[in-house]
């Protein structure tokens, strides 16, 4: 019997993406992961205020830590504003966590976040890859054929 598809994570906002990570990257497994935030990160992160393309994650002491993640201190904030670069931890099921874990230990992969984005009950979330990095010949490869796959759609559609 065929293994069901996974149901695709329900963005509504996205906040931040790197786009580059599926380039530098072979995407092997994602995750969903939530973030645990305080105020005045939420609001920036509201406001669009957010980069996540050097960041990355890492198992420490069986809990999940997103570093150098930067969320700008928030415009209307007061004395009490977050620091724009702090680890944040990732909140993750302790089976995920293992897996995680295991992957990065045992095959030495790594977890690179994909996106940040609210879903639809307004909870920050964050895509987690689990992916291997790439060469430069595994990256020629990938531009050929995405560009191989890019004409053909174009053939097809300008012939079909």
């Amino acid at each position: 019997m065929a293994r069901p598809k996974p149901v695709p994570f329900d963005k509504v906002k996205t906040v931040a993406e790197n786009r580059r990570a599926r380039f530098d990257y072979a995407i092997e497994d994602t995750f969903e992961a939530g973030l645990m935030l305080q105020g005045t990160e939420v609001k920036a992160l509201r406001a669009g205020q957010a980069t996540i393309s050097e960041s990355y994650a890492e198992v420490k002491d069986g809990q999940v830590w997103l570093i150098n993640a930067n969320i700008p201190e928030y415009s209307h904030g007061n004395r009490e504003n977050h620091e724009a670069k702090r680890p944040r931890k990732l909140l993750l099921n302790q089976r995920e966590i293992n897996k995680l874990f295991g992957a990065v230990e045992r095959k030495g992969m790594t977890l690179v976040p994909l996106s940040v984005y609210f879903n639809r009950t307004g909870r920050a979330k964050v895509e987690l890859a689990l992916g291997k990095g790439r060469k430069s010949p595994d990256k020629r490869e990938y531009i050929k054929d995405r560009d191989w796959k890019r004409d053909k759609a174009r053939l097809l559609r300008d012939k079909g």
